[in-house]
């Protein structure tokens, strides 16, 4: 069915509910699953990080760094848990929705999938549903996961 999916992970549950069924998906037909995480800095010097919330800028841009890799290394460990045979992870700071959408694009991906409520309530609220702008804007399939 698909020959190249994209998962954005967040840390978050569900980022990985999206992350499950997208190795089952890439599992079925043997497809390659590109991991991607989207630390987002903000305008006003502060970072979001999804799943974890605002880390002010500074020494922190170490840290961020650090908790984006161990998001994609426990992601892609899980993927290969799960059986995933063909894995590439992408680390690519920008606003999120966006960065998905043109990773998806370059990458060649004809499905995204993930979470709706990576960020909580209030924070999805103030900043807008991430899946939402995916869903709305992709030239290729999506599937959310709640």
């Amino acid at each position: 069915m698909y020959k190249s999916l994209l998962v954005a992970v967040d840390g978050s549950k569900n980022g990985r509910k999206a992350l499950e069924l997208a190795c089952h998906l890439a599992r079925v037909d043997n497809a390659e699953l590109h991991i991607l995480h989207v630390p987002e800095v903000l305008p006003h010097e502060a970072t979001l990080i999804w799943g974890i919330g605002a880390v002010a800028i500074g020494d922190e841009l170490q840290e961020m760094e650090a908790l984006g890799h161990r998001i994609i290394s426990g992601a892609e460990a899980e993927a290969q848990k799960l059986g995933v045979e063909k894995i590439q992870t992408h680390l690519v700071k920008g606003e999120p929705a966006r960065t998905i959408l043109k990773q998806a694009a370059g990458l060649g991906a004809e499905v995204i999938v993930l979470g709706t409520r990576g960020l909580g309530d209030l924070a999805g609220l103030v900043l807008g549903s991430v899946s939402h702008k995916v869903a709305s804007n992709a030239k290729c399939g999506v599937i959310t996961i709640r």
